[in-house]
């Protein structure tokens, strides 16, 4: 009984953290890309995220290297770069390579298991997200992003009422109503996605986790990518979480694997994303990220 409270209190915990920092987190980044396109217009962006050269694959890889968010948060980023109508290949580079790459992750890895394994996981998530981001965009996947994910909401109420939309108070208000219209609209998805994860969250014990990727399971690697997956926590905290479930008997490519599938998807981003993608492109944005994590885990555990 008092396990089972324990688990309820924090999946209401994790609910309650997650809410908070979700929507301040959407908000300030809907706002701060919606200011960025006020000052850079979309043919600077298409010219710099084409991707008709590669160059702009690199570019969005090296992007999301240097962009704090986690993979819920590159969601509001992505609905920008829609909009100022970016390269599709380097777009999706950006999605997977953005939760996964930044100095943080990248400092944590080297602390916690080294600086060779910290270049491995650099090189595997850099280069994977490449090499998706153009397969993607060669087998013609931009076709299931659905049309009113390209559509700027609306203005309404007093940024369309005040008249006169070159005045500084105005140009804020207005791209702050397009940030609100935004929220609205995905907020169911974020409240569901956020929900599941929690009492995922809360009533999967680590032991369990250990105990399904061990070095005695043959499938311990999938196993881990996959659970990763609905166990949604941010790469800052999963790195501490995976060290301490490696020292209770979970295999190192496991290890790798949880990583990969808990930072570089999560329930809830998947949840989110159906309201910019068809279910063809979240097919296909999951597999890309189990693929990475499964062969990441595998190569991992061969290597180290």
């Amino acid at each position: 009984m008092s396990i089972t409270l324990e688990m309820a209190q924090e999946s209401l915990g994790i609910f309650a953290f997650l809410t908070v920092e979700l929507t301040v987190l959407f908000l300030l980044i809907s706002y701060a890309v919606g200011v960025l396109q006020e000052y850079i217009p979309p043919a600077k962006v298409q010219a710099i995220l084409g991707g008709k050269n590669g160059k702009g694959y690199f570019v969005a890889g090296l992007l999301g290297a240097i962009t704090p968010f986690c993979s819920c948060s590159t969601i509001p980023f992505l609905k920008g770069l829609l909009r100022a109508k970016a390269g599709f290949g380097a777009m999706m580079v950006f999605l997977f390579a953005s939760p996964l790459l930044n100095p943080i992750i990248i400092g944590l890895f080297i602390v916690t298991f080294g600086p060779k394994v910290a270049a491995f996981y650099f090189v595997m998530a850099m280069g994977v997200s490449v090499i998706a981001g153009y397969s993607l965009e060669k087998l013609g996947f931009e076709r299931f992003i659905k049309a009113e994910a390209y559509i700027d909401p609306k203005t309404t109420g007093c940024a369309s009422a005040c008249g006169g939309s070159n005045t500084p108070i105005n140009k804020w208000k207005s791209i702050w109503f397009v940030t609100w219209s935004d929220f609205k609209k995905v907020l169911p998805y974020l409240m569901g996605g956020i929900t599941l994860g929690s009492l995922i969250y809360g009533f999967m014990p680590t032991e369990f986790v250990s105990s399904m990727a061990s070095d005695d399971n043959s499938f311990a690697v999938p196993v881990a990518a996959i659970i990763g997956i609905p166990l949604y926590i941010r790469a800052e905290a999963v790195i501490p979480l995976s060290a301490a479930l490696a020292a209770k008997g979970m295999s190192l490519g496991a290890v790798m694997a949880l990583i990969i599938g808990s930072a570089g998807a999560s329930l809830t981003e998947v949840i989110l994303l159906k309201s910019i993608f068809k279910s063809q492109m979240i097919v296909a944005f999951l597999s890309v990220i189990i693929s990475m994590a499964v062969g990441a885990g595998y190569l991992y555990g061969y290597l180290f």
